[in-house]
């Protein structure tokens, strides 16, 4: 999968002001409806939210992935946050995440969702990646260096 397909500047968000997982959530809902492809916020956000009370999407290394399947997409949707502070998020190894990639995607389509977290899992297995990530002074130096 090609990242720049689904990933530009518009859908990056640094310096994320949420102190909890729900309002790390509600600020990368808020990129997302902000680029016009999402149908109905409220509709993501409960997809996004359900989704996290059955199982935490708090990985490893500070980075989270929360997600959701929803008809308020007509395609897979996805965003970046970046904390400056960082935040509990239940991950895996219990360390807090300042790298947040929210992905949405409609209920009919497992493909491209699928195929965008194995291709971010991958990039973020480089602790070089997440440090230039969380070092980034714009959403364009982000993309530069998921798509590099």
């Amino acid at each position: 999968m090609d990242l720049k397909s689904v990933l530009g500047p518009e859908m990056v968000a640094l310096h994320l002001k949420g102190r909890s997982k729900e309002e790390l959530i509600d600020e990368l809902i808020q990129v997302a409806a902000r680029s016009g492809k999402l149908a109905d916020a409220a509709a993501a956000r409960k997809a996004v939210l359900d989704r996290e009370r059955r199982m935490s999407t708090g990985m490893k290394n500070g980075i989270a992935i929360p997600h959701g399947k929803t008809e308020a997409v007509k395609d897979l949707v996805a965003c970046i946050g970046v904390s400056d502070e960082p935040v509990d998020f239940d991950a895996l190894d219990r360390e807090p995440c300042r790298i947040f990639i929210m992905t949405l995607s409609p209920a009919d389509k497992t493909g491209p969702h699928l195929q965008f977290l194995a291709e971010v899992s991958l990039l973020f297995r480089s602790d070089e990646k997440r440090l230039a990530i969380l070092q980034a002074k714009s959403p364009e130096d982000v993309i530069k260096v998921l798509t590099q």
